[in-house]
């Protein structure tokens, strides 16, 4: 899953950040006052490349200078920075869709932030705007690359979640991959995580049976009694297959792929002939430096595609960019009636950024993980 406006083997101008002896480092656990000067923003930066799980020691907290805005730019305070699992990739030296982000440098992100001054007509003070941006409290941008948002239609971080790029990747997968049809059987992974909880949502609207998978009985209750799955099952519990066959005695017609490891492993035997598997995260392998132990399943699985002609397929949200306008109208109406829920798993100020992101990475979110810095 590839983020909005970042393309692959190219490292945006506005991400090239001052490291080494420009930036005044901040020993990351040690909380600060905010910058009180218009000219500097404080940043956390990938410190080392993780071995396995991101730690703490792997970033850190740095006050870098910015420029004074110029022509049709803007000067930015960040209220909320969206943490999502691509980013975990993005340490990484392995081949990804995305750039690694060089050492000394922040991960980017999508945030919403607010216009502190303006050189550009087109935004005033006050006005409040999406952009792809980094891990930071302030920035100075191109106008042009902002979104403004219209804090009416909807609170202004919901275009970080169920109204932006995780809720976009749950309609495309669903549309153009999953297509789930009245009484079939779709199954989902990370069930009440910013993608999984949406796709499961939208399946239900579709007529489709709706199966999700989650970590913790409170998330599998939360599935079921808000969210309107038919059924949800705790991963953590041992005998993940079997319980799975349990609930899908007619088999699994659509997997949406978010989660890889065990999840998948249960699900595989259970595909029916023509199912159908939009695969776009595989969090249970980012942290590994490794081939997981066991027999090449590879193989099997080759015979498995064949024989039940089944169609996987990756991909990541900007493949269907032309949805946005369809996407945009369709669960603005699903949040107005109820159809479509969201939850938020809000942590606060730049310093708690780096804990949110591995709690994260190790399932401890509920709902979609993002940072206010209001």
């Amino acid at each position: 899953m590839r983020p909005y406006g970042v393309s692959p083997g190219r490292w945006p101008e506005y991400l090239r950040f001052p490291c080494g002896g420009s930036g005044r480092i901040v020993p990351l656990l040690i909380r600060d006052k905010p910058a009180t000067m218009a000219r500097t923003a404080r940043t956390i930066q990938v410190a080392a490349r993780p071995d396995g799980m991101p730690k703490a020691a792997d970033f850190r907290l740095a006050e870098v200078d910015l420029p004074d805005p110029g022509p049709g730019e803007v000067l930015l305070r960040t209220m909320w920075i969206s943490l999502d699992p691509y980013m975990r990739g993005l340490m990484s030296e392995s081949r990804s869709y995305a750039q690694m982000t060089p050492l000394g440098h922040p991960l980017p992100c999508e945030v919403v932030a607010c216009v502190l001054s303006s050189n550009d007509a087109s935004l005033t003070k006050g006005d409040q705007v999406l952009v792809y941006d980094v891990w930071r409290d302030r920035a100075v941008r191109r106008a042009s690359d902002c979104r403004k948002l219209d804090p009416a239609r909807a609170p202004v971080q919901a275009a970080l979640g169920v109204l932006g790029m995780p809720g976009r990747t749950a309609y495309s997968g669903l549309k153009h991959i999953g297509q789930p049809k009245p009484g079939e059987t779709l199954v989902v992974g990370a069930a009440t995580g910013a993608v999984g909880s949406v796709v499961g949502q939208i399946s239900r609207l579709q007529g489709a049976r709706v199966i999700g998978i989650a970590g913790g009985e409170e998330k599998c209750r939360y599935a079921v009694e808000t969210l309107g799955f038919d059924a949800c099952l705790d991963r953590r519990v041992p005998d993940l297959g079997r319980r799975l066959g349990d609930v899908c005695r007619d088999g699994i017609d659509v997997y949406f792929e978010l989660t890889g490891g065990d999840v998948f492993s249960a699900v595989m035997p259970l595909l029916n002939d023509f199912a159908r598997v939009p695969v776009c995260g595989t969090i249970a392998s980012y942290n590994s430096g490794a081939p997981p132990p066991g027999p090449d399943r590879l193989p099997g699985f080759m015979r498995l595609i064949q024989n039940r002609r089944l169609t996987l397929r990756g991909f990541n949200v900007d493949d269907f960019s032309s949805d946005i306008p369809e996407f945009e109208t369709a669960m603005s109406a699903w949040l107005r009636d109820g159809s479509v829920r969201s939850r938020e798993d809000i942590s606060r100020g730049i310093e708690s950024v780096v804990s949110a992101f591995i709690g994260m990475l190790e399932g401890r979110n509920f709902g979609k993980t993002l940072v206010c810095l209001d």
